[in-house]
């Protein structure tokens, strides 16, 4: 039988790290013009297909985490989104000293979250999870 304490725990990190994509996801669906004009302001190419795999990655990886189906792949795959992100938008070592300081906690924000996600790849969604419940079937 799993550990109550480690199966909550895994569940509620599965749940506010979603609570952050999430919403971000939704936003850039709701505001895609804006989105698009975002990502085109940094110089990104393809700017309508980066905003909308942002949107993808966002939503779907979100609720893979939250159902916890597929949480070692969608947490690598919002990993490497989040890396992404961070470099083209949080770039602190690039804007001017006095923007530098926010610029840097957005990034190292990030780089938290990122470790998160890495830590869920590595050890999966726990035991209140789809594929906590499929594992146990299975044993």
């Amino acid at each position: 039988m799993p550990n109550t304490f480690q199966s909550a725990t895994a569940l509620l990190g599965r749940l506010l790290i979603a609570a952050m994509f999430l919403p971000a996801g939704i936003s850039k669906l709701s505001g895609f013009a804006g989105t698009v004009g975002y990502i085109n302001s940094v110089g990104l190419p393809m700017p309508a297909v980066g905003a909308t795999l942002a949107i993808l990655v966002e939503i779907l990886g979100s609720a893979a985490l939250i159902a916890g189906f597929g949480t070692r792949a969608a947490a690598l795959v919002m990993a490497f989104f989040t890396l992404s992100a961070s470099y083209f938008f949080h770039p602190f070592w690039a804007v001017p000293a006095e923007q530098a300081f926010m610029v840097s906690l957005l990034f190292y924000k990030n780089i938290a979250i990122i470790g998160g996600l890495l830590i869920l790849a590595a050890f999966g969604p726990g035991a209140w999870s789809i594929e906590g419940r499929s594992a146990s079937k299975h044993a």
